[in-house]
């Protein structure tokens, strides 16, 4: 790490007789330790044989446990001597001490020594003069840059004091990727707190510019000023509180309900329009950052049929968080009947009161409000047409007049550029635009790559302003770029090719709202099958245009048919957004997993999947949950079917299904798709009906 190589072990393989004795000592030292933890035996015996096995070992976590128990046994016993307890943890401090010795970099060590420091009766100053020596040795250990905040923190130091120091580090060494983080971490803490000297993001981030450019200039191949580059141009783009960027049912509109749920689409206007048996229709919120606190506090809506307090919001992600950009509330439907043409009203009201806030700790304040109509419709949905959809190119069409694409046009990102001050959208306007003309110079893998991302926050910049709506002046030239680095730099060709993806979906999408021709991707927006149950729902199609990633989920709301077969895709996150969706094609992509593809288990009206053709059960070991968290079980689950209980070796695979509320999917093409599995498949999805083309019996 760092460029220090590792030593070379025995090229033969062979242990000396020096280097068995030694592992045979480490071995007993361990076996004893564990037998005092268990038997809870604390003697200075005892004590003196962890140290032994520390200054040997310093990874072995449980001899720092033990350690821990034992300071706290002889604390709780010497409460009165504190000049015995002063011994004690200087003790704890000095083995600690020789630990870090033999690793500089031990986790368990430092956790250890920032323990016995919560304890109020070590020296402080003793730690700044250890720190230097460690950052002396390793001036890019992370674990010692991590401890001096925390000792900082502890002696009170003021930010503006460790702000010098790190830059005092990177005049010695601009090659510090651990002072230039210690830097973001201070100046954010510093900026939030509006301390003295740091009132004006403008001046402070203007100086952190010329400051990171000296570095970035004199060698552009050293990556360490260029992370900390890319964080101020975040600094400087990104707002300053989330913004509520979308909504289903949209400002205004008039939503038709149906409560036959045998039908997915209306004839009347299919944008507004939702069929549904459960008697509720999703209402969603979309914000421009992952957020919390969206609550019936921080939201208030207003409608007959529901009380406020009683509406409960759900964030919409795959994982346990509390954080999600879209969340959902489920409302009632009129339960007047006899009233079917009465037109019910909405009113709703977003933060109005605190509670919303993002990750990063800001408050959503930009108050907004927004209403909409909802009425029962009982006569004017067709017939139920044939049960299987089929995915035929022909039968989607993108042609669209202006009165169908309004409605999802009348709520977008604009509100944050009326929110936000002018001086304040001058200075962001006149800093990326001096970014780009002094990265144009640069003709490297990393210029080209800030210059891109500088060209992205120039379109995000013009797209506040509503005289600019939706002009993307960049977009051929960022895509140029991105292309123009998977030929570069092929050991990240997948980062850029998924960022290439990204822009190319949001180019294609303003092509449909726009309705004018500068992207090379066709968008769908109507199924057409006068005999199929989908006839005019609702449809985006992405298929066979190499995207390795989807994004632009604000502007795909409302959409209720999705065609992405023939990519690259290897993850659909962010997906669980589109509560409307119906139909889904993932076939011929790269998924190897069914962990990538759990965003679906949160689509309530999911009803056509096909993953035909994908890598799914081809790789032994599914390397992306250990990436990002699953709340599928690895244990061995039971189905029950006429009271019949069988066990499966498929637990993963019958936990992600059995939520679902299929009635037609396509597997074949998989590894995993044999007639033991279709089998499973049955019992796990009641209701489906087609499997794989064929009449599930």
């Amino acid at each position: 790490m760092h460029g220090r190589p590792r030593k070379p072990l025995n090229p033969e393989g062979i242990e000396d007789k020096h280097s068995i004795q030694k592992s045979n000592e480490l071995r007993d030292l361990q076996s004893q330790l564990l037998r005092n933890h268990h038997n809870k035996i604390y003697t200075t015996e005892a004590l003196k044989l962890s140290s032994k096995l520390l200054a040997i070992n310093p990874e072995f976590n449980t001899a720092w446990n033990y350690r821990k128990l034992f300071v706290q046994h002889n604390l709780n016993s010497s409460q009165a001597n504190q000049d015995l307890i002063k011994s004690i943890l200087d003790q704890e401090l000095e083995i600690v001490e020789i630990a870090l010795t033999r690793n500089c970099k031990s986790y368990g060590a430092w956790y250890h020594r920032k323990w016995i420091l919560n304890k109020g009766l070590s020296s402080l100053d003793h730690e700044f003069r250890l720190l230097d020596k460690f950052l002396k040795a390793d001036p890019r250990n992370f674990h010692a840059w991590n401890y001096r905040r925390f000792v900082a923190a502890l002696k009170n130091v003021p930010e503006e004091d460790e702000l010098k120091y790190t830059t005092e580090m990177i005049d010695l060494n601009f090659s510090n990727y651990s002072a230039w983080h210690n830097r973001c971490a201070i100046l954010s803490y510093l900026l939030v707190q509006k301390a003295q000297g740091f009132d004006s993001k403008e001046k402070v981030l203007g100086e952190e510019y010329e400051f990171v450019h000296n570095a970035i200039f004199t060698d552009p191949d050293d990556q360490s000023g260029w992370f900390y580059y890319f964080w101020l141009l975040d600094q400087t783009i990104t707002p300053d509180a989330p913004v509520l960027v979308s909504s289903w049912p949209v400002h205004s509109s008039d939503l038709i309900l149906s409560l036959d749920g045998r039908l997915d689409g209306c004839i009347l206007s299919p944008c507004t329009t939702y069929c549904t048996n459960k008697g509720y229709f999703p209402f969603i919120l979309y914000f421009s950052e992952n957020v919390e606190g969206v609550n019936s506090s921080s939201v208030n809506i207003k409608y007959m049929f529901m009380k406020n307090e009683d509406i409960s919001w759900e964030p919409l992600s795959t994982t346990n968080a509390r954080y999600a950009k879209a969340w959902v509330a489920y409302l009632k439907f009129p339960d007047e009947r006899n009233h079917s043409l009465k037109a019910y009203p909405v009113e709703v009201t977003v933060g109005h009161s605190q509670g919303i806030m993002s990750y990063s700790r800001s408050n959503y304040k930009f108050p907004s409000q927004f209403s909409f109509t909802v009425r029962i419709d009982e006569g004017d949905c067709k017939e139920v047409g044939r049960e299987e959809f089929v995915w035929l190119d022909d039968r989607f069409s993108d042609e669209a007049t202006l009165e169908d694409l309004n409605p999802m046009l009348s709520f977008d990102r604009l509100l944050i550029g009326q929110a936000n001050n002018t001086e304040t959208s001058d200075w962001q306007m006149e800093t990326i635009v001096s970014q780009i003309d002094l990265f144009r110079k640069l003709n490297d893998k990393i210029g080209k790559l800030a210059l891109a991302r500088l060209l992205i926050a120039h379109d995000a910049m013009m797209s506040y302003d509503s005289s600019s709506t939706h002009k993307k002046v960049n977009t051929e030239e960022v895509l140029k770029l991105f292309t123009n680095l998977m030929k570069l730099d092929p050991s990240r060709s997948r980062y850029y090719k998924d960022q290439h993806s990204l822009i190319a979906i949001e180019q294609a999408l303003l092509k449909l709202f726009s309705q004018r021709e500068y992207s090379d991707m066709k968008v769908c927006l109507y199924y057409r099958d006068s005999n199929a149950r989908y006839e005019d729902s609702l449809c985006v199609g992405l298929n066979n245009y190499s995207l390795s990633r989807i994004g632009s989920f604000e502007y795909l709301l409302w959409v209720r048919v999705l065609d992405l077969k023939y990519n690259e895709l290897q993850s659909i996150e962010g997906l669980e957004a589109l509560q409307l969706l119906s139909c889904l094609n993932l076939s011929h992509n790269k998924f190897r997993s069914l962990t990538a593809l759990e965003p679906l288990r949160l689509l309530r009206s999911l009803r056509v999947l096909d993953i035909s053709y994908n890598e799914i059960g081809l790789h032994s070991i599914d390397t992306s949950r250990y990436l990002y968290s699953s709340r599928l079980s690895d244990t061995i689950v039971t189905i029950c079917e006429n009271d019949v209980i069988e066990e499966t070796d498929c637990p993963e695979t019958v936990l992600f299904f059995k939520g679902l509320q299929l009635i037609q999917l396509d597997i074949e093409g998989n590894a995993f798709s044999n007639e033991k599995f279709r089998g499973l498949l049955v019992k796990s999805l009641p209701k489906l009906k087609l499997l794989d083309g064929e009449d599930v019996n």
